[in-house]
């Protein structure tokens, strides 16, 4: 059973064997296949993580922002948790419950780091209106503790 989204009215249906041409609510021809997006998501989710420590990945634009708690922990504890965060690859439903590669946690010096990441518009702020649209979205990811979520 594959979901489609219609991309006008939100509608979500779950389908078998076909792939719909239209929206059966609204009729409108924008219909996405959400396992493939998650899908696609995921992949530039992980190039853009592991890219973090090399200055950037040239097509998943973003940024690397950390809370004050983990500020506060030093410049050191900071650098360590990017490359723990880039050389993750352990996703697990618990912490990656939509499949997107968007959150889960490391340990450095042994405190839990929760690393997430969100999609905005390019200019930061409103979320992505077409995560795949990789000239017009833009990646966050945030370091923080679990207390502070």
């Amino acid at each position: 059973m594959t979901k489609y989204q219609c991309t006008t009215c939100g509608l979500i249906e779950a389908l078998d064997l076909i792939t719909p041409e239209a929206c059966s609510s609204c009729g409108a021809t924008g219909v996405i296949n959400l396992e493939e997006q998650t899908q696609e998501i995921a992949k530039a989710n992980d190039a853009f993580r592991v890219a973090i420590i090399s200055g950037g990945h040239p097509v998943y634009q973003g940024r690397v922002v950390c809370t004050q708690g983990v500020a506060a922990e030093g410049a050191e504890f900071v650098t360590l948790a990017q490359f723990a965060v880039a050389g993750f690859s352990d996703f697990i439903e618990d912490t990656d419950p939509y499949g997107d590669h968007s959150m889960a946690s490391v340990t450095i010096c042994g405190k839990v780091v929760w690393f997430k990441i969100d999609l905005y518009d390019e200019s930061f702020c409103y979320g992505a209106d077409d995560p795949l649209d990789d000239a017009n979205t833009r990646r966050v990811l945030t370091l923080l503790f679990p207390s502070e979520y």
